[in-house]
């Protein structure tokens, strides 16, 4: 970690922000006449060419000081708020910046860090911060999960009874000045105090009898000290996210909500509140207690993944409240229908004073890619389709300013003629797709064999060891592999070339990998630029950008394809790299390929059909690239459903029907294949435990997935006596943090494993794909696993003699 100087860390300035007088001297921020009735929940914060990841890895490699980081996030906010007013928008987030993620920023805020990080008080700065958010050389770090069924990630709070909340950040209120100072006066966002609570998890060692909402009463001085902060800085309006309320929660989580804004009612007078919600329809009850809410002025709904929620507001919504509809689209990149939202908007006026309407986006911008005009390569007429978040700001200002009479018809008009364009289009359609897809609904496709007599038969096929070690799939992507990849895709590099370069990068990862002694190989995929992209790529009905990032966590950022049209497989995809690997190697060697689910969750989907159809095309065309697979001589194949849990419904009424067509999808893809071919699965960072029995129906022959740095959660579920007869391999270690574990660290992730698996059925392997890492951190990291899993074994036969 770089050494941060103490000037930098004082009490009266978080190094969160930029204190230089560069901003001082910068002019007010230029922008025209704001609509009066429109807002964005929030807006990506990577920027546009991901200025944010260059910059954050850079100062975690030495190369650069806090200082320049600090002025590149600046940068940041400045581009973002003005962009925002230059669209009209009359209610502006700030507070929505963040290093690592916004969960993060709160923990700070409420100097929840847990002890082993060494923080003594003060205000917290980047070397605590991102040792919590990544681990250091000795300490590991936070458990890290799906935020709601997004591939967004956050780090999860550690709270118990003992935890001391202080003032640890006072970034929301920097952040707020220096807007202001810039001549934007914004609502600053804070994540809401039930959701922080409900959304973290208990600190090792405390009682699960313990319940975290216990801690309200600890949390709220800390928020009532940000909002008199934000008071005084001139703040009118402040935002409260609070996700929570989409869930299926109990009374005692409801009755949290009245507790915590009848507390924070005093500190927030003269303030405009609003509490944000999104994902998701409200129950019946949350709508009526988020509505009674006193001190609250404003509420924001999802509308567009949660339409159900129109008919409670159409039964009643408080007069005097304001209303914010989210109407445009969060979490994709289609072209807003407008006529259609403003329809929707029309009819919330019979039940909403009109100047208190306010045309929103359905949640963050966060979710979805962050400008078009960075799109050089797309096809007219794709590109016609889309709007990213800085066109969804202009469709909010259409829709606020059509709202009040003002509406645009040059802009309306364009509008319903893309539309049309989409819906005619020859390219979206694929009629032999479309009935290949609905003959799927005849079988259930499962292998014909159980999984105990199959796992016998590949043994003796195989012949591995107890406690097979292997890896996930994916090896360090080296800065000379990716610069190949790079040139051969711009045309500098012959194929010829290319390919040469390829095999010589897989033929030093299989060296490696029998060098280290580990069983079952993976070939790397130095071909691949990603794992859902790869296939994309080479499937029909896709479509790919050049800048269309979206932040999965901290520094990571992925580019979802755009399934635009029907999907089918023109020809085999991996077959030739993965018999090449299996050639340079007599041990078994893993058949990659991404699932048909992961494929889905990871992408920008249509959104004219149902998501489930567009799963079983995509099975469809993974299907013929197993048997493929097979036909060549792979005899393990790994189909990763990093995402099944992902794109789990949040309300427990739709969960089964989503489980059943995603779990389905899976065995589409390989339940024709022979016994002695191992079919395994990885999935990684979700609560996994309560989808165990959809995990058991999927019949996979081995499932790989996240464990350690969840402090081995997973294996509750075995302990509370679910049977898995299948092979399971937890992850021994967490591959998100650079700090390489010990042998007797791996050693005693493996016994408490063996406390509850069964030995014979158990693999030992990382939680994740190696592909962020260096080499300088796997090599003793896999050198530690083998060794750890050599005496595991050693220890297990003398146990059974």
């Amino acid at each position: 970690m770089r050494h941060i100087s103490p000037a930098l860390i004082s009490p009266n300035s978080s190094i969160f922000l930029s204190t230089t007088p560069r901003l001082k001297t910068m002019v007010s921020i230029k922008f025209r006449i704001r609509s009066m009735s429109s807002h964005i929940v929030g807006y990506p914060r990577v920027g546009p060419k991901r200025e944010l990841k260059f910059a954050l890895e850079s100062f975690w490699d030495g190369k650069s000081s806090a200082e320049e980081l600090q002025k590149v996030a600046a940068d940041l906010r400045v581009s973002i708020w003005k962009q925002m007013a230059d669209a009209g928008i009359k209610y502006i987030p700030s507070n929505m910046f963040s290093f690592y993620d916004q969960m993060l920023d709160t923990t700070t805020m409420l100097g929840a860090v847990p002890s082993r990080y060494g923080w003594k008080g003060g205000e917290i700065g980047f070397e605590v911060y991102f040792s919590m958010a990544r681990g250091n050389g000795s300490v590991p770090a936070m458990e890290m999960t799906k935020w709601f069924d997004t591939n967004y990630h956050y780090i999860v709070p550690e709270l118990g009874p003992d935890v001391d909340f202080s003032y640890g950040s006072h970034k929301a209120v920097q952040e707020y000045k220096e807007a202001k100072a810039l001549g934007v006066d914004t609502i600053p966002v804070l994540v809401g105090p039930v959701s922080y609570l409900l959304l973290s998890k208990r600190a090792k060692g405390v009682k699960k009898s313990f319940s975290l909402l216990s801690l309200m009463d600890k949390i709220l001085p800390v928020y009532k000290k940000v909002v008199t902060e934000l008071k005084a800085a001139g703040a009118s309006w402040i935002q409260y996210d609070e996700p929570t309320l989409v869930m299926d929660l109990d009374s005692h989580q409801l009755d949290a909500f009245t507790h915590a804004y009848k507390e924070l009612e005093s500190s927030v007078s003269g303030l405009d509140v609003l509490i944000e919600t999104y994902f998701a329809d409200l129950t019946a009850e949350a709508y009526s207690i988020v509505t009674a809410l006193k001190g609250v002025t404003a509420i924001g709904f999802d509308l567009v993944r949660g339409p159900k929620t129109l008919d409670l507001i159409r039964n009643g919504f408080p007069p005097g409240k304001y209303l914010f509809a989210g109407v445009v689209d969060g979490r994709n990149i289609w072209v807003n229908d407008l006529e259609a939202s403003l329809s929707t908007l029309q009819a919330l006026k019979g039940v909403v004073v009109t100047d208190k309407l306010v045309v929103s986006t359905s949640c963050s911008l966060l979710h979805t890619a962050v400008d078009l005009v960075n799109e050089k390569k797309l096809d007219g007429e794709l590109n016609s389709w889309l709007a990213f978040a800085a066109q969804k700001l202009l469709e909010v200002d259409a829709l606020a300013k059509a709202l009040s009479g003002q509406k645009d018809e040059t802009f309306f008009s364009a509008n319903a003629a893309v539309l049309a364009s989409r819906r005619s289009s020859p390219r979206v359609t694929n009629e032999a797709v479309q009935k290949a897809t609905a003959a799927l609904k005849k079988s259930d496709h499962r292998r014909a064999t159980v999984v105990t007599a199959r796992l016998e038969a590949q043994q003796e096929k195989l012949n591995l060891p107890f406690l097979p070690t292997t890896t996930i799939g994916s090896f360090p992507q080296t800065v000379g592999l990716r610069k190949v990849r790079r040139g051969y895709k711009a045309g500098k590099i012959s194929e010829e070339a290319y390919v040469e370069a390829i095999k010589g990068e897989i033929a030093e990862v299989v060296k490696i990998q029998e060098e280290l002694g580990i069983d079952v190989l993976v070939h790397g995929e130095p071909e691949r630029n990603d794992m859902v992209e790869y296939f994309g790529e080479q499937l029909s009905g896709f479509a790919f950008t050049e800048n269309g990032w979206v932040q999965s966590y901290g520094s990571r950022c992925v580019k979802p394809p755009i399934i635009y049209g029907d999907v089918s497989r023109p020809k085999p995809m991996t077959v030739f790299w993965s018999t090449f690997a299996q050639s340079m190697t007599k041990r078994p060697m893993k058949g990659m390929l991404t699932g048909p689910v992961t494929i889905l969750n990871w992408a920008f989907v249509r959104n004219d059909q149902p998501r489930h159809e567009t799963c079983y095309q995509i099975a469809l065309a993974m299907k013929d690239e197993v048997e493929d697979l097979e036909k060549a001589g792979i005899k393990v194949i790994q189909i990763d459903e990093a995402a099944l849990r992902e794109g789990l419904p949040l309300r427990r009424s739709e969960q089964a029907f989503y489980l059943e067509w995603a779990v389905h999808s899976f065995r589409i893809t390989n339940h024709a294949v022979e016994d002695a071919t191992q079919i395994h699965t990885h999935m990684c960072y979700s609560n996994f435990n309560e989808i165990m029995e959809a995990i058991k129906d999927m019949d996979a022959d081995v499932v790989t997935i996240e464990n350690s740095r969840s402090e081995q959660k997973l294996l509750s579920v075995f302990r509370e006596g679910v049977k898995y007869d299948a092979g399971i391999g937890p992850g021994v270690y967490d591959i998100h943090s650079p700090r390489i574990p010990s042998t007797r660290e791996i050693g005693e992730r493996i016994e408490a494993m063996l406390a509850v698996l069964d030995a014979k059925t158990m693999w030992i392997n990382p939680d994740c794909g190696l592909k962020t890492r260096k080499y300088s951190e796997i090599m003793p990291a896999l050198a530690n696993m083998v060794a750890a899993a050599k005496l595991a074994r050693i220890h297990l036969k003398s146990l059974w003699k």
